[in-house]
């Protein structure tokens, strides 16, 4: 497994993520201890999680899963989202903030946070409350660095800029939505990290098993797959994409690797991107994610994929 700086912290992560939002619904306890115990023998150390996932339980089957092993992972979770019916159970305040970490150490069974994230901007909050808040909490020990999510540039580069001139904890991280046919942070995110050594953490790599390759065009979706019946999936369905995947698949089977292995090893062919945060529901998928890892794309690759995701044909 390769390792990489998580922003600009001396923390280390593994350049494939584990990602739990399906941890205590799809994935039951049992699963979700094997695939953990799975994903820390090949090396992936970076696992992301969310108070809202599985309305907690995602956090309390991890909470199960990783005693005895916290010295073996970078725990990354996150707060916004409601996690009640109460006008202050969402949010970026100090009051949600406050509650939220507490609710998420007794879920997780443990005394720290190692990735604290805010899960989106929060327009109701003025961000200087926000950062204050992250940045006592680190002051605290309840969290060791913090993290943004779905952060348009202008608001992490403001976060940042405001944290560094009053002497608080910046964002070390971005986690955004990101993929082959998912380019948007390319205009501006991308930039601002890589010119301020935030690590951009991309999640969805597959956009939703798309990028596998499992779907064809002109064929039903397979029965029981996303596809059947997400709209995420679906709005990928376009004949202009499907064009860009056969040539993309062609072009990684003939260096003797899957569509979704390309997919993983395109992201990682960034240098802004730190972890690519890969979900899971079984161990066959952690071993599948985690080796894609080993697939580094050397320049001359990384311009003759973008050829193709740039003419689609």
């Amino acid at each position: 497994m390769e390792y990489r700086q998580m922003g600009s912290t001396g923390v280390r992560v593994s350049a494939v993520g584990l990602g739990t939002n399906q941890f205590g619904g799809k994935v039951d306890q049992k699963g979700v201890n094997d695939i953990v115990a799975a994903a820390i023998n090949l090396g992936v150390n970076l696992i992301d999680t969310a108070d809202v996932y599985q309305g907690g339980r995602s956090e309390e089957t991890l909470g199960v899963a990783l005693q005895g092993r916290w010295d073996r992972v970078v725990l990354a979770t996150k707060v916004h989202g409601a996690m009640g019916n109460g006008p202050n159970d969402h949010g970026a305040s100090r009051y949600h903030i406050s509650a939220g970490v507490e609710a998420s150490l007794r879920r997780l069974n443990t005394d720290h946070i190692d990735l604290y994230q805010i899960h989106r901007w929060d327009d109701a909050t003025p961000v200087e409350e926000t950062l204050r808040t992250l940045d006592d909490l680190v002051a605290a020990g309840k969290v060791r660095y913090i993290g943004a999510s779905n952060f348009a540039a202008w608001q992490i580069a403001y976060s940042n800029l405001l944290a560094e001139t009053r002497g608080w904890t910046r964002f070390a991280t971005i986690q955004n939505h990101y993929h082959m046919a998912e380019r948007g942070i390319e205009q501006e995110v991308l930039p601002y990290c890589r010119a301020h050594k935030v690590g951009i953490l991309p999640y969805f790599p597959l956009a939703g098993g798309f990028l596998t390759g499992k779907y064809r065009r002109g064929e039903a979706a397979p029965a029981g797959s996303r596809g059947e019946s997400s709209p995420y999936v679906q709005r990928y369905m376009t004949d202009a994409n499907y064009t860009r995947l056969e040539r993309l698949t062609a072009w990684a089977q003939e260096r003797g690797h899957t569509m979704a292995e390309l997919a993983h090893a395109w992201l990682l062919g960034h240098p802004e991107v730190c972890s690519v945060i890969s979900g899971a529901t079984s161990v066959v998928q952690v071993g599948q994610n985690a080796s894609s890892a080993d697939w580094s794309l050397s320049q001359q690759e990384m311009a003759e994929v973008g050829a193709i995701l740039a003419t689609g044909g």
